[in-house]
C-alpha cells in the first residue's frame, strides 16, 4: 500500500525545529504517514540542529531534505535582530521551495505543515494545490495574544509597552505591558513588521496545529473557541496535538560525565540550570548567577556559556560555542561547588536530565519546548525569562498554571542579585511552597501522558487529519 506523503517545514532555530521534528516522528510512526522533514541550511554552523537531524535511529518512512544552501554572510550585523534576520533567511531559503516539493523522491505532497515564520510558504503550495498548515509552537494563550493583535494593531496609538493598564485579551487573561514579547515593544522597527506579517497571515493556514492540550491551558481553549472575533475572517480549524516534546536525544562521550555524576544524587535533589538555545547572561549577572548557587547550598548542574550582552547570543550557532568556563565563572567557584554542583560548557541533554529522577527543579528561560520538557518529567521551574515572548509564558506559569516561581528584580538594580537567586532556588528545592508546586507539575505530567495515549486527546486530534490527508490522497488518486 502506497503510504500518504506530507511535507514539514521549520524555520531556524532550535525552538522550532524540535516539536516540529516530533510531530514529523509521530506522523511516520503512529499514524503511517510518509514525512519529507525539509531543512533550512546556511554556512553557519549549528551543532546541536545537526545531532538531532542525523539520529542514527530515525524511523523508516521519514527523509530529512536539505533545501539549497543560504549564504547568511551578507545578514549578520550586530543591528539586525532575530526575528529579521530568520525571516530574511526564510525568505532566500523558499524561493528554491517550489522546486523542492515538487521534486521530493516520494513525489509531491498532499499536505506541507510549517511553523510561524515560514508563512512565505502559503502562496507557494496554493500555486501548487497543497494545502499549507501551521504548527504553532508556542502556548495557546500566546496564539490568544497573537490573534488579537492585529485588533490591537488597529486599535492602539503609540506603543503599546507605553500603556498604563494591562491589555485585556478577550476571554484571556491581561498581559501586563511590561511582560510584551521582544517583537511588539517597538513599532516602528522590523522586528515588529516581520512579527505582524506572520502573524496577519495565520487565517490563510488549512488548520493550525497547538502543542498544547486544553488541562494545561484551559482558559485560553476555552477563548480562543468562544471568541471568533479575533479576526475579520475565521479562524482556521484549531487542533491541540500538544505536547510535541523529545523522547529520546543522541548521547555523547561529554555527557557521560554529568549523568555519571546525576545517577549518584538522591532523589529531586538536583536543580538544573539551564537557558535554552539562545539563552546568555551578562558577565555581572552571571557571576551573580554564580555566587547565588553556591551561597544555596543546593546541588546542580549549570550549562554555562561565555558572558554576552546579548540575551540570545547563541540563538544561530547553539552547540557550537564550547568553551572553557575558568575563563569567566568567578575565580575558585568551581573549586568551592565541586562535589555539589557540575557545570556543563554550552549545551547539555536537556530531556535526558529533567527526565532524571535525581532532577527536582529547572532554572529555565522559559521558552514553551523547556516549559513543556519540565511540566512533561514533573519538574517545577524557576522562571527566567530572557526575551521572545518567554515574559509572558513565565506569567503564565507562576501565575495560572501554578508550577513556577519568578526571582524578583531588587529596585533600581540592572540584575537579580545572588541573595534572590538563592532564596528561589532553596524556595522550589527545600520549602513547603516548592512541595506544592511540584506535586501540581507532577499531575499536569500524568494528564500530558494520558492525552498522548491511544484514545488520548492530542493522539486522537493528530489521527484525524491524518485520516484526512489519506483520504484526500486517495481522491486525487482515484
Amino acid at each position: 500500500m502506497e503510504l500518504t506523503h506530507v511535507a514539514i517545514l521549520p524555520s531556524p532555530g532550535l525552538g522550532h525545529l524540535i516539536p516540529l521534528f516530533e510531530l514529523a516522528k509521530r506522523l511516520v510512526v503512529h499514524h503511517s504517514i510518509h514525512v519529507s522533514f525539509l531543512v533550512i541550511k546556511t554556512n553557519e554552523a549549528t551543532a546541536a540542529q545537526e545531532q538531532l537531524l542525523r539520529l542514527p535511529t530515525l524511523p523508516s518512512g521519514l527523509d530529512v531534505v536539505d533545501l539549497p544552501l543560504v549564504d547568511v554572510s551578507a545578514i549578520t550585523s550586530d543591528d539586525i535582530t532575530i526575528l529579521a534576520r530568520l525571516s530574511v533567511i526564510v525568505e532566500e531559503s523558499l524561493k528554491s521551495l517550489k522546486s523542492v516539493l515538487t521534486g521530493l523522491a516520494f513525489g509531491k505532497p498532499s499536505a506541507l505543515v510549517i511553523d510561524l515564520f515560514c508563512t512565505q510558504a502559503f502562496q507557494i503550495c496554493n500555486d501548487l494545490s497543497i494545502p499549507t498548515y501551521s504548527l504553532f509552537t508556542p502556548s495557546v494563550t500566546f496564539l490568544a495574544f497573537s490573534l488579537y493583535l492585529p485588533t490591537l494593531d488597529r486599535e492602539v496609538e503609540g506603543e503599546f509597552i507605553d500603556l498604563p493598564e494591562s491589555i485585556l485579551i478577550p476571554g484571556c487573561s491581561s498581559v501586563r505591558p511590561e511582560d510584551l514579547l521582544d517583537q511588539v515593544r517597538n513599532r516602528k522597527i522590523d522586528e515588529y513588521k516581520w512579527f505582524f506579517f506572520h502573524i496577519s497571515r495565520l487565517p490563510l493556514a488549512a488548520g493550525i496545529f497547538l502543542n498544547s492540550w486544553e488541562d494545561l491551558e484551559p482558559v485560553s481553549f476555552k477563548a480562543i473557541r468562544e471568541h471568533q472575533f479575533y479576526l475579520q475572517i475565521p479562524t482556521p480549524p484549531i487542533y491541540p496535538i500538544g505536547p510535541l516534546v523529545k523522547q529520546d536525544e543522541p548521547l555523547t562521550v561529554s555527557d557521560e560525565e554529568y549523568l555519571t555524576w546525576l545517577d549518584k544524587q538522591p532523589s529531586d535533589s538536583v536543580l538544573f540550570v539551564a537557558l535554552g538555545s539562545g539563552g546568555t547572561l551578562s558577565a555581572e549577572q552571571l557571576a551573580e548567577m554564580a555566587w547565588g548557587l553556591e551561597l544555596s547550598k543546593q546541588r546542580f548542574i549549570w550549562v554555562v556559556r561565555k558572558p554576552s550582552d546579548a540575551t540570545a547570543a547563541t540563538f544561530f550557532n547553539v552547540g557550537s560555542d564550547i568553551n572553557d568556563p575558568k575563563a569567566y565563572l568567578p575565580e575558585g567557584f568551581l573549586e568551592r561547588t565541586q562535589g555539589v554542583g557540575i557545570v556543563v560548557s554550552s549545551w547539555a541533554q536537556q530531556v535526558t536530565v529533567l527526565r532524571h529522577k535525581s532532577t527536582g527543579g529547572f532554572l529555565s528561560h522559559c521558552g514553551w519546548n523547556s516549559s513543556l520538557d519540565s511540566i512533561c518529567n514533573g519538574v517545577p521551574i524557576i522562571a527566567w525569562p530572557m526575551y521572545a515572548e518567554q515574559k509572558m509564558n513565565a506569567s503564565l506559569l507562576t501565575e495560572e498554571i501554578g508550577v513556577a516561581v519568578k526571582p524578583v528584580i531588587e529596585t533600581g538594580k540592572k540584575v537579580i542579585g545572588q541573595e534572590e537567586i538563592s532564596r528561589v532556588v532553596r524556595l522550589v528545592m527545600e520549602s513547603e511552597e516548592g512541595k506544592v508546586m511540584r506535586h501540581k507539575v507532577k499531575q499536569l505530567s500524568q494528564s500530558a501522558s494520558k492525552v498522548l495515549e491511544i484514545g488520548g486527546s492530542s493522539f486522537d486530534m493528530l489521527a484525524r487529519v491524518a485520516k484526512k490527508w489519506k483520504d484526500d490522497s486517495k481522491s486525487i488518486c482515484s
